[in-house]
């Protein structure tokens, strides 16, 4: 008696099989480039108003740490701050969206869990942070209140003096909290000096009272999604891509945006690797 003879797989089976491997393979590389270290990205800005004899200060700017699993638990926020360290700030921002509220979330955290790892940042002249959209959606008081406990000082339409520096924080514009005229006034009460001002969403920048030496921003993720020939599938901005990346300059107002750390709406980055922006601020902007 003769075996049966072996069955070949159907061909749509086949194709099943092989859309499954490409879709597990492009999740993988979405998900490594999410998690994977931050790109720094540097500049230097020479500012007229500069104090004579003030050596430059390097200010680094965080964003949309957006705590959440698979991609970004407080471990691995932890860890990323530790590292960032090594880049000898005098000056940190922190650009807003610390909660995530990411659609696909395998774990999401406390108010008290996202804001402890901010203890580990350490820069001379202190951390200065304000809130972002995702955070009014979440929990703001706890999450402003974790950040202080952490060593934080958080804005809300205010302005602090950091050396020669007057930095004014402007609430969440998405969520209607900016309040433009009374941080003015809190940076008009500091005094003279070169000021910048941080602020989660860019969008506040065609509103500003007058201009300022810089603002630095996030929001956007610079895209989190670009795909080729297509490009970014959203900057979550109503002006489009006027606000949506990196170092630029609109109208005469210096702006810094960046792509932030983690990740909304899915654990995914194609195309825009997560970063940080390190800026020498200064008569020269010389590195020190």
């Amino acid at each position: 008696m003769s075996a049966a003879p072996k069955r070949r797989p159907r061909r749509w089976l086949r194709w099943l099989m092989l859309l499954a491997l490409i879709g597990a393979a492009l999740v993988g590389k979405g998900l490594w480039n999410a998690s994977r270290d931050p790109i720094v990205r540097t500049a230097t800005l020479a500012l007229a108003d500069w104090p004579a004899g003030e050596p430059p200060l390097r200010v680094l700017l965080i964003s949309d740490t957006h705590v959440a699993g698979p991609d970004m638990p407080p471990e691995r926020l932890r860890a990323v701050l530790r590292r960032l360290n090594a880049l000898d700030p005098d000056l940190i921002l922190l650009a807003g969206d610390f909660h995530s509220g990411k659609t696909l979330a395998t774990r999401h955290y406390a108010a008290a869990e996202l804001t402890a790892p901010f203890a580990e940042a350490k820069a001379r002249l202190g951390v200065v942070a304000v809130l972002g959209n995702h955070d009014y959606w979440f929990q703001p008081e706890p999450i402003a209140k974790g950040l202080e406990a952490a060593g934080v000082t958080v804005l809300r339409n205010g302005a602090v003096r950091r050396g020669p520096l007057i930095v004014g924080g402007i609430d969440d514009e998405v969520t209607n909290h900016a309040r433009l005229k009374r941080a003015y006034a809190a940076m008009d009460a500091l005094g003279g000096g070169p000021r910048i001002i941080v602020s989660h969403s860019p969008d506040i920048v065609p509103d500003l009272r007058a201009p300022v030496d810089a603002v630095f921003a996030g929001h956007t993720h610079c895209g989190q999604i670009a795909l080729p020939l297509v490009g970014a599938l959203s900057y979550a901005s109503k002006y489009g891509d006027r606000f949506a990346c990196g170092d630029m300059t609109d109208h005469g107002q210096k702006i810094f945006v960046g792509a932030g750390l983690g990740t909304s709406i899915l654990p995914l980055r194609y195309g825009v690797p997560p970063d940080v922006w390190l800026v020498t601020l200064g008569s020269k902007a010389a590195p020190r």
